[in-house]
């Protein structure tokens, strides 16, 4: 049991008439709507205060990993060259 004011009462009955819904069915809406859009925007919240945290390609405990990508893509690349030399082609 939810008490409005006479002016609430008017426009969620307006709005429901435009979107053909009870008033009931409208309140149902926006109230989910609202808890939804809250859900998203603590699941947004929580990934930015991490990434304020712990920014992108800094050092942590699991060392450095814009390095570890460096070196990963090194090894990728000699590995591709000896390929393409074991293929009979000119590496790049």
């Amino acid at each position: 049991m939810v008490q409005l004011s006479d002016d609430l009462v008017t426009a969620l009955a307006e709005e429901a008439a435009r979107r053909g819904l009870s008033r009931s069915a409208l309140i149902r809406q926006v109230l989910q709507d609202y808890l939804d859009a809250e859900v998203a925007g603590s699941i947004g919240r929580r990934i930015a205060d991490g990434y304020r945290r712990i920014p992108p390609l800094v050092p942590d405990g699991w060392g450095d990993l814009g390095l570890a990508a460096e070196v990963a893509t090194g090894d990728l690349l000699a590995r591709l060259d000896a390929e393409e030399e074991a293929g009979g082609h000119r590496p790049w």
